[in-house]
């Protein structure tokens, strides 16, 4: 399930993007279940005030990641640290990952700086951070290496090419 905030004028069906990558993600993942991330869609202005509030860099930048869960092994649904009865709704018996706040005016300036469609820097931002939301980082150099292949990964499996 996906909640988001304002479209902010893309000319792509941003639920369609959400949806399909999130699904693949957890496949590729092996993640065994029904999965929710909130995603909003938001200004220069509140990225860097959300930036500034909860890592105490005063910046726009693309994407945030707030993940719910703590991971022993990236990816890895089990463990020690990981708690399932803290992060299942309830309602909907759903493991809730996190929270995804995306910059629309990144998403348009990075896609011309790479030279591809707003719709694959789109789905790169939503991957990256369902990747985070999952226990992925990319502090050190092979943690980066497995990130970037599972980005890769996921985005080849969905067509989306640069």
């Amino acid at each position: 399930m996906i909640r988001r905030g304002d479209i902010m004028g893309f000319d792509f069906d941003v639920d369609e993007v959400i949806n399909k990558v999130h699904i693949q993600t957890m496949n590729t993942l092996g993640c065994p279940y029904k999965t929710s991330v909130d995603v909003s869609i938001v200004d220069e202005e509140e990225i860097r005030r959300l930036n500034s509030e909860y890592r105490d860099i005063d910046k726009v930048t693309d994407v945030l990641s707030f993940p719910m869960n703590e991971f022993d092994e990236a990816g890895c649904f089990s463990g020690e640290s990981f708690e399932l009865s803290k992060t299942i709704d309830p309602e909907t018996e759903e493991l809730l990952l996190g929270d995804v706040i995306i910059c629309a005016e990144k998403v348009r300036s990075q896609a011309a700086e790479y030279g591809h469609s707003e719709m694959r820097e789109f789905a790169f931002l939503v991957v990256h951070s369902l990747l985070h939301l999952s226990g992925f980082d990319h502090i050190d150099t092979s943690d980066r290496e497995l990130m970037e292949s599972k980005q890769d990964e996921i985005l080849n499996k969905l067509d989306i090419r640069r």
